[in-house]
């Protein structure tokens, strides 16, 4: 009873060395932001994906585009959270294509879908960087985690071999609890590191190819702005 109480997970950390915990605690730490991360992300590409689908549907009935565009306004005005990634990019298009069009000379048709493009290239970008944030945290705790833990570990058993110097006979029950409060460290590291990284990897490819569908819409609005100023 007295190896097991000893042995406790409990009993290994709180007996570990300072820096061996301040390891533990800045990876427990880091564990409990990714995570926070983790679940926020999950939820804001569920939103974007079920928000895009819904405008996708939307745009394509054949409804009126400025009936649209002032759809789009309007649920702007009332709370950012209520429109989508896609239907802010077609705004931003649409806004654009209508300043162009009352500023310019009807025969520049060019300048302004161009314009309309660039409006629509540059709201797809700060969208993309609103869906890629916090990703880059997550693939760091994912590489990055195993070899603070392990730094954890390798300076708990050199404390551990140290000790040995003092004692005359050396036996694995002397040197065991040592060497187990170390691997904590990995163990705690490989906890933090493992869920970050099939994370980062899933919401990658769900962002690509939200990234894919925007971009899609945007060549085919281009398209139908194009067909417009003829």
């Amino acid at each position: 009873m007295t190896v097991t109480q000893d042995l406790s997970f409990v009993h290994l950390i709180t007996n570990a060395s300072v820096l061996v915990q301040l390891v533990m605690l800045l990876l427990v730490g880091v564990s409990a932001m990714s995570w926070t991360y983790i679940f926020r992300k999950m939820f804001t590409i569920k939103n974007a994906r079920r928000q895009t689908e819904e405008f996708e549907r939307a745009f394509w009935s054949g409804g009126d585009l400025n009936a649209l565009y002032q759809d789009a306004t309007s649920n702007r005005r009332k709370s950012s959270g209520s429109t989508g990634a896609l239907e802010r990019i077609f705004e931003a298009g649409m806004s654009e294509f209508n300043k162009s069009r009352a500023a310019h000379d009807p025969s520049q048709a060019s300048v302004r879908l161009d314009g309309a493009r660039r409006a629509m290239r540059a709201a797809y970008q700060r969208e993309m960087d609103a869906l890629e944030s916090h990703l880059a945290f997550l693939a760091s705790v994912g590489s990055v985690s195993p070899y603070v833990g392990l730094f954890g570990t390798v300076w708990g058993i050199m404390n551990s071999f140290r000790g040995l110097a003092n004692v005359q006979q050396a036996t694995l029950a002397a040197v065991a609890p040592g060497i187990a409060e170390a691997l904590i460290a990995t163990a705690i590291g490989l906890f933090a590191a493992i869920p970050a990284v099939v994370a980062y990897n899933r919401y990658s490819h769900d962002i690509d190819r939200l990234a894919m569908r925007f971009e899609s819409f945007v060549e085919e609005f281009s398209n139908i702005l194009q067909r417009q100023t003829r």
